[in-house]
């Protein structure tokens, strides 16, 4: 059977025709999408979202740390993972972290690296951070040059630092590390690092030397029972050698139980010159009741004319059971290499005159400016 149909009509059938046909081939091939958009091709949308975001995911969850907490040693920032809202991808993210408006760290595009399945890690570079100071933090997915919504804003705390700049020391001793030197035998324990024999120490060498200031300690773990004679609570000294005859000695004593005084509280220093009298300069001396469970605080300071030793209970505002203030007869107190000492290394007169074993130590601080809160 034959259709004869006008040439005007002829026309108008195969412009439908050539129009069905063009619909076919745009939907005949499934419905293929991207995570940056509904449509097949995996680029960003020419336009951004309200919040500049292009990629076409939700936005990550805060895990850890939240809430102004403070990690212990190491920050690792936690969150939930993002999820695409019209196709299944696994992104890369960046994370940021800010003081008020400023960023001062940025990861830039990391790797997903997972705490768990559903969560997203990553560890900032820590010299980014100053210690103990309140910063926000977010991260957002990023996918073939797209960048998803920022989470929101979570707060944290960074660390206690530990570190030794200049004429400066903060090592809190309670995070399982010291930016000091450990010698003899000495273990961390729970609260702090402990000494345990006469000839341990922990040393610090400062490369600058502190010529006016403050070193300060927290101790447990000592009393007028204590093994030792004239045992150290804490030392400073020129270089490394005898503390006993050294020219730059600064000895803080807690008596031991061989001495005739047990539990006796005393200070000398030297100040450019062990073998005149006119340099060498000590603190009063008495008994204290101390008690090996308790925390105290000890805390000796110098400078031009004279050095001080105080000891208070419980810490820096407890009340005070030692105080001794001596001048030093004008001369200056400058050792070059300037170390530092929890305990004291062992001298001329042996073991019961070095460190006191048992003694525990944290939150040293070592300055000429006053000395910060520490967590306790």
């Amino acid at each position: 059977m034959h259709i004869h149909l006008p040439l005007p009509h002829l026309f108008a059938l195969v412009r439908v025709l050539m129009c069905v046909g063009a619909v076919a081939l745009t939907f005949g091939c499934g419905d293929k999408t991207s995570p940056v958009s509904p449509g097949s091709a995996p680029v960003p949308p020419p336009d951004a979202s309200a919040d500049g975001s292009t990629l076409k995911a939700t936005a990550p969850s805060p895990v850890s740390p939240v809430n102004g907490a403070q990690p212990a040693d190491v920050v690792v920032l936690t969150a939930s993972k993002a999820t695409g809202k019209f196709a299944d991808f696994s992104p890369s993210y960046q994370f940021q972290i800010r003081s008020g408006s400023t960023v001062v760290y940025d990861s830039g595009v990391v790797g997903g690296a997972g705490s768990g399945p559903n969560n997203v890690s990553h560890t900032p570079a820590a010299s980014s951070m100053q210690p103990e100071t309140t910063y926000t933090w977010r991260a957002r997915a990023v996918h073939q040059g797209a960048v998803g919504s920022w989470s929101s804003d979570a707060t944290f705390r960074s660390p206690v630092g530990a570190y030794i700049r200049g004429s400066e020391i903060r090592d809190p001793l309670t995070i399982g590390r010291t930016v000091g030197t450990p010698v003899g035998p000495t273990q961390f324990v729970k609260d702090g690092i402990e000494l345990l024999g006469h000839d341990s120490r922990l040393t610090y060498a400062l490369p600058q030397t502190l010529e006016a200031g403050e070193f300060s300690v927290m101790v447990r773990g000592i009393d007028e029972g204590s093994p030792g004679d004239k045992t150290k609570v804490m030392s400073m000294q020129e270089g490394f050698d005898d503390i006993t005859t050294n020219d730059y000695r600064f000895t803080i004593e807690k008596r031991g139980r061989q001495y005739v005084t047990p539990g006796a509280v005393t200070f000398r220093i030297i100040n450019g010159d062990s073998g005149e009298e006119d340099f060498i300069n000590d603190g009063f001396r008495t008994g204290v009741a101390f008690s090996d469970e308790r925390w105290y605080f000890w805390k000796a300071t110098w400078g031009p004319g004279f050095a001080a030793v105080e000891v208070r209970e419980d810490g820096p505002t407890g009340r005070v059971i030692y105080t001794s203030h001596e001048t030093t007869n004008g001369h200056a107190y400058r050792p070059q290499p300037h170390v530092i000492h929890l305990g004291a290394p062992l001298g001329r007169a042996g073991a019961p005159d070095a460190s006191i074993p048992g003694s525990i130590y944290k939150n040293v601080w070592v300055s000429a400016s006053p000395r910060p809160a520490f967590p306790q």
